[in-house]
């Protein structure tokens, strides 16, 4: 019997060989997702090299002049940085701060509603906006907000003039942000409705024998259930704080109001494909990528330490 015990743990290798052939087949269903991602995903990232080189075109990513940093140092010492750089966080974080609690907000609602052929179509009529491509939102806009469109002349008919939304820099972001809301909050409270249905019901008929009212009823029963969610969503969402949708800011640019529109997606666009500086805006491009790795670590870091040690990892 001894004998056999130190057989098996001079074999270490055995309860390797014994998993591999009990689980071979998962890792087979999840090799096309796996050689996929590094294809698509992990391969185009040796081309971020070109940042860091003085690239052209006819030598290649290997022939070019290696130039270490001086792309990077040439963004950060640009006159446009701090415009540019200030334009996308506002827009980001504001938007992340106003838009974050109105999926919540909604499910918490929705899940209030107990006829379900009218819980059906309010949600079908929150999900909806979400479908539509951006450019016809942003054609959309550009109509409404027209001086001679439909909220300027109500407008007119009480101040006696239109007001320029789309060309004055100061309506930019409010106008980014409320249509981001519009089109994306119905379809981003999905989960939290998901995850509000699997609330026991007693639960709630327990507290209300308690005496406890709706929003004490919210507060200690729905909220606590989509917590552990609300946490990883705001993780990821705090993460991609500087990867906000560059065709919709493209879209909306006009000439006017470039002050607030300008920013590191649209910037980089116009440095690498207008004008044809691939090294320079690949480091920028680069530049905003770190931004938000550090800003996904240190915000998992703080909603661990708040949320009782639940975070993204």
């Amino acid at each position: 019997m001894e004998a056999k015990q130190a057989q098996t743990v001079a074999k270490p290798g055995n309860a390797l060989l014994d998993y591999w052939r009990k689980h071979y087949f998962l890792y087979i269903l999840l090799a096309p997702a796996l050689i996929l991602t590094l294809i698509f995903k992990y391969g185009p990232m040796y081309g971020a090299v070109i940042a860091f080189k003085d690239f052209s075109p006819i030598k290649g990513i290997l022939g070019s002049d290696w130039v270490g940093l001086y792309n990077f140092e040439k963004f950060l010492s640009s006159p446009n940085f701090d415009v540019i750089f200030m334009n996308t966080l506002k827009l980001s974080f504001f938007g992340l701060i106003l838009g974050f609690p109105i999926p919540i907000l909604l499910a918490l609602m929705l899940n209030q509603i107990r006829h379900t052929g009218v819980k059906k179509n309010i949600q079908l009529f929150l999900y909806a906006p979400n479908f539509i491509s951006v450019v016809v939102v942003v054609g959309m806009l550009f109509i409404f907000l027209s001086p001679t469109g439909p909220i300027n002349h109500l407008i007119t008919l009480v101040t006696g003039e239109p007001v320029m939304f789309m060309s004055r820099p100061e309506y930019f972001r409010g106008i980014y942000i409320l249509s981001d809301i519009w089109t994306g909050a119905g379809w981003a409270s999905i989960i939290y409705v998901a995850a509000l249905a699997n609330v026991d019901p007693e639960l709630h008929h327990a507290a209300n024998l308690d005496g406890a009212n709706l929003l004490q009823r919210i507060r200690h029963i729905d909220l606590p259930t989509i917590r552990p969610i609300m946490a990883i969503v705001f993780i990821l969402a705090a993460g991609g704080i500087m990867s906000i949708g560059f065709e919709k800011a493209y879209l909306m640019q006009t000439a006017m109001n470039l002050p607030t529109s300008e920013i590191i997606p649209t910037y980089v666009y116009k440095i690498g494909l207008q004008s044809g500086d691939y090294a320079y805006s690949a480091a920028v491009g680069l530049f905003n990528s770190v931004i938000n790795v550090l800003l996904l670590i240190t915000v998992n870091f703080i909603v661990k330490r708040l949320n009782e040690g639940d975070g993204l990892y």
